[in-house]
């Protein structure tokens, strides 16, 4: 089950930290033809995973809440380092029903990819109800795996900066590099080079 978002999880560089994030989600989201997407985060004191962007069904209510780490498909790709794609979730046993419901959106199939810095993962990408064809083969799911690794290198890019300002976030060229990043990714991900 969901808990209520904790007031002891707040890193430096929120706000920074959290219009990568939404852009990461809202980008994942229409790629993939998606009804949803969002990005977990891994709070290890906790041992729990927080949603820190969605876009699509539940972003107006799910920024901030945790569930515990291990639970679901995104646990499972939280404590694998493995991405996964569903087809059937009906059919899948890693599939947590009752957390799905507590979201209010029960998804029929995704496709979650870890967030992996220096081989420690961050945290979880997933993609709600992706498009047939985006679900379709081992490439889309190697797609979200790369915009995942682009994210969490985004995430590397916002850490030592936002340490060094007291939380203060990005400005400038920095919040430009983080940003140009994601920008980069989506144009190779929409084939437009």
């Amino acid at each position: 089950m969901l808990t209520s978002p904790s007031p002891s999880f707040h890193a430096p560089g929120d706000a920074a930290r959290h219009e990568l994030l939404q852009s990461v989600v809202d980008v994942a989201r229409a790629i993939f033809g998606a009804a949803a997407s969002s990005v977990c985060l891994l709070d290890e004191e906790a041992d729990e995973l927080v949603f820190q962007a969605v876009s699509g069904e539940g972003e107006a209510f799910l920024v901030g809440r945790r569930f515990p780490a291990g639970r679901g498909i995104a646990g499972w790709v939280a404590t694998s380092g493995e991405p996964m794609v569903v087809d059937d979730l009906s059919r899948n046993a890693a599939f947590d029903r009752s957390l799905a419901e507590s979201t209010e959106y029960v998804p029929d199939a995704l496709m979650a990819a870890p967030l992996i810095s220096e081989s420690r993962v961050l945290g979880v990408l997933e993609v709600l109800d992706p498009s047939p064809q985006a679900r379709s083969g081992v490439r889309e799911l190697d797609l979200l795996a790369m915009f995942a690794r682009q994210a969490a290198a985004a995430l590397r890019v916002l850490a030592p900066h936002a340490a060094a300002t007291g939380g203060r976030g990005l400005e400038g060229e920095r919040r430009e590099d983080a940003l140009q990043l994601l920008g980069s990714l989506e144009r190779l991900l929409r084939g437009t080079g």
